[in-house]
């Protein structure tokens, strides 16, 4: 079996690895640094945990390698951009946007998307970084630097932030998961909920629009589609060309992992559509500490990516899976008084979640 080598060396590719090491298949995650010598490219699939990375020898190298799966299909992913217009060219429902090309462009931007607008940058900029929210008075902050090198959104007013993951095989087999449901604070991810199951109209809607961009660029393992559910429907926000930090329930609420399903699409392995187990909240760990009292919940796993702990940076996650939505209930409750402040308002909107799939007619509105 060919092996996988993975440009970056985050916690993505940590859990790519753990994963391949479930299936006997051996997952070589580097970095700027990496010695090639010791690496068997020539036997391997390269695949990314990142859309976008700093140019060296040892990258430049395997992100133009023949064995690179989804090599040409990168630049129009990691550009916002070339995303965007690739998006419209399928006729896909996105978040109406401009191109911001120089300070003159601003009164047509306000014209066109109105006056509360988030800047971000063409490149990288994840987490919150490199976006700025702007409105008339504002323009002023943005850094000259910018200019050419952003687009400019709209502030949508949305019902709620989901996302979904799906898969594509060599074959053309598409799998996915139920749509999930997200928190974010100041623009990071901060709880992801299976619960409550959003409407199945909207999940065939985001299937088959993920379908299709997969299919059209002919796009090999799995792709994320973060969306906004408004009063007009499902809009596209962002693509990534990867596994998701909103996919991590899925290594203990699923038959079958994103990092799994990742693997087995890019090396043509068998591709059932996953079984989802009860219900799962994803908890991201952002520049704390471990807490041992979080143990004493026997639903509870914890996954820590080993990373000096500093402020704002993700250092780990908590998956709380369980069929019994009051036990689920219950110990997300229990976890308000073991974590900072500034979660009790997040986890109480999972708590929230978990109770309205009580009536199953609230559950299946949005």
């Amino acid at each position: 079996m060919q092996s996988i080598i993975v440009l970056g060396n985050g916690q993505l590719s940590r859990m790519l690895r753990q994963a391949g090491e479930l299936l006997g298949i051996m997952v070589y995650p580097v970095n700027f640094n990496s010695d090639l010598n010791h690496i068997p490219i020539s036997n391997s699939v390269i695949i990314a945990e990142i859309e976008y990375w700093p140019k060296n020898s040892v990258i430049e190298n395997l992100r133009h390698h023949i064995s690179f799966i989804n090599r040409h299909i990168f630049p129009l992913i990691v550009d916002r951009l070339e995303q965007k217009k690739m998006l419209n060219s399928l006729k896909m429902s996105t978040v109406p946007w401009q191109a911001l090309s120089n300070r003159h462009d601003w009164p047509n931007i306000f014209d066109v998307l109105g006056e509360s607008v988030i800047v971000k940058s063409r490149f990288g900029g994840y987490d919150g970084h490199s976006q700025w929210h702007v409105n008339p008075q504002k323009t002023h902050e943005i850094p000259d630097l910018c200019y050419g090198k952003c687009i400019v959104e709209r502030k949508v007013n949305f019902i709620k932030e989901v996302s979904i993951i799906g898969a594509r095989n060599k074959e053309g087999e598409t799998v996915f998961y139920p749509l999930t449901n997200n928190l974010h604070e100041k623009g990071i991810l901060l709880i992801s909920s299976t619960v409550p199951q959003v409407n199945p109209f909207y999940q065939k809607q985001a299937e088959n629009m993920l379908k299709i961009i997969m299919q059209t660029l002919n796009y090999i393992g799995v792709m994320t589609m973060e969306c906004f559910i408004t009063s007009e429907g499902l809009l596209i926000n962002e693509l990534a060309p990867r596994v998701h930090n909103s996919g991590h329930w899925t290594q203990n609420g699923a038959s079958i992992s994103q990092f799994e399903l990742h693997l087995r699409s890019v090396l043509n392995l068998a591709l059932p559509s996953p079984i989802v187990f009860g219900y799962s909240v994803m908890i991201n760990l952002i520049g704390i500490l471990i807490n041992f009292e979080w143990f004493k919940q026997p639903i509870l796993h914890l996954h820590w990516y080993n990373k000096k702990v500093i402020k704002g940076r993700k250092v780990g996650h908590l998956n709380l899976h369980d069929y019994n939505q009051s036990r689920l209930k219950t110990a997300l409750n229990s976890l308000i008084s073991q974590f900072p402040v500034d979660y009790s308002n997040a986890i109480k909107w999972a708590t929230a979640n978990i109770s309205c799939i009580k009536n199953r007619e609230d559950s299946m509105q949005y």
